[in-house]
């Protein structure tokens, strides 16, 4: 049997990968390695819980409320709320644990959990497996007043958006923004902030029903946007994916403006403002050259990590870095918070663009994106591919025919017999072609053995 937790919490399908038990487990199994490792020590726990709208959260979020309260831990339930939010109001609440019932950018019938710890961190590989190696333990539990109090959380919402409003450095009066909130867990908190910051607002995928979160809509599906932004004349779109932590942009024109994009003009507004710490700037090997280009010629460093936020994060503390993120949308500012959060990262870019009165297509010119091309090679042996002579001598001399313009990069997928090449070069035929070729050279030499 794998790992339980994956690389952000335990995400599967509700009801049959994600039950009300295994929540209920897991948020006991969590007070104990907490309570073991001394972070409950000498006074009585709390917690916040939050979800997003599907409507398995509904009762995996009981589930996990109950398995708190019955560890002893007083809980603070704050409903509806990004997880960004979730991960802000534990720290700002100083409350031992937080927890988040959602499945991110997955479709309505999937689900999952992740825990913060104090402060409002995700939870290191070693006691995520510690959690899962208490499951279904014999515990001593509390009676009596030891048990655990629920107390319904709203304030949450207010403290949050206060949050968000105090970290933006300009208001967005005259702005008219559109906001795509994929049904999820920013359709009421992403308005609300915008509008108190002076924006006008047009709503996409606003209306979560429990059952339509994500669907055709979100970070991962622009194309309502695109047609929108230029069809009711607003300077820009956002779209959020399910719990808001991550986010992307469209122009003007409906033009998509992509993660990089936003992190280089993110960074070039730090870098004015004597703000960007360490003039550094941490991204992940799947960024395009083109922003270390960018970057490079504005006097900015860019730290590469392994793909995943949390590699990003864990680069951005160890090297008291301010500003990280990925291609996809998660954008992390250490100032203001502990992760990547899609509706801050939305109006820090509004604000940028209300601050310059510059278009959102004129600032994402600040970098140009290589045509990329991403091929996966299934039924292969990808753990063999860093070593493999045919395929490193393949790869060396594609990068030898880009000649310094362009990049090649060979990835194991985590999950399955897959090795993705990626290829950028200066014009997209160009990237096409090398990376069919390289795919071929690794489909025949780490060829799977027939069952």
């Amino acid at each position: 049997m794998g790992r339980l937790f994956g690389t952000d919490g335990v995400r599967g399908l509700a009801n049959r990968d994600i039950t009300a038990e295994l929540a209920l487990d897991l948020s006991v199994a969590a007070v104990r390695v907490l309570a073991e490792e001394g972070e409950l020590a000498g006074h009585r726990p709390t917690a916040v819980v939050g979800r997003d709208p599907r409507a398995s959260g509904e009762f995996l979020a009981a589930a996990t409320i109950a398995g708190l309260a019955s560890a002893g831990v007083d809980v603070f339930d704050a409903g509806v709320l990004p997880t960004p939010a979730i991960a802000f109001l534990t720290a700002a609440a100083g409350a031992d644990i937080g927890a988040m019932l959602s499945a991110s950018h997955n479709p309505m019938p999937d689900n999952g959990i992740k825990f913060f710890s104090h402060g409002g961190h995700k939870l290191p590989d070693a006691t995520e497996d510690a959690i899962e190696a208490r499951l279904r333990g014999d515990w001593e539990r509390p009676v009596g007043d030891q048990v655990g109090r629920v107390k319904p959380f709203p304030e949450g919402a207010e403290q949050y958006v206060a949050h968000l409003l105090g970290a933006i450095p300009h208001r967005l009066d005259g702005l008219h923004v559109v906001l795509d909130t994929a049904h999820g867990a920013a359709s009421e908190i992403a308005p609300k902030a915008f509008e108190r910051a002076g924006a006008q607002v047009t709503l996409v995928g606003a209306a979560p029903d429990g059952l339509n979160i994500n669907d055709g809509v979100g970070s991962t599906h622009l194309e309502h946007l695109r047609r929108m932004v230029p069809e009711v004349g607003a300077d820009l779109g956002l779209a959020f994916d399910g719990d808001a932590d991550r986010c992307l942009a469209v122009d003007a024109t409906g033009a998509e403006v992509d993660g990089d994009q936003i992190m280089a003009i993110l960074a070039l507004d730090l870098h004015e403002r004597h703000a960007l710490a360490g003039d550094t700037l941490v991204a992940t090997v799947m960024s395009n050259e083109g922003l270390m280009q960018a970057m490079t010629g504005a006097g900015i460093t860019v730290m590469r990590t392994d793909v995943g936020d949390r590699y990003v994060l864990a680069e951005m503390r160890r090297g008291g870095f301010s500003l990280g993120g990925e291609q996809s949308g998660h954008v992390i500012m250490l100032e203001h918070g502990t992760t990547g959060d899609g509706v801050l990262t939305g109006l820090m870019l509004a604000a940028r663009v209300a601050a310059t009165g510059t278009t959102l297509a004129d600032l994402a010119a600040c970098m140009t994106r290589l045509p990329q091309c991403l091929v996966n090679v299934p039924g292969v042996d990808k753990h063999a591919v860093d070593g493999h002579p045919v395929v490193q001598s393949a790869v060396a001399q594609a990068q030898r025919d880009l000649a310094g313009l362009g990049r090649v990069l060979l990835r194991k997928s985590g999950t399955e017999p897959v090795v993705r090449v990626m290829v950028e070069a200066a014009s997209p035929e160009r990237a096409q072609q090398i990376a069919q070729q390289l795919a071929a050279v690794v489909a025949s030499e780490l060829a799977l053995a027939p069952a």
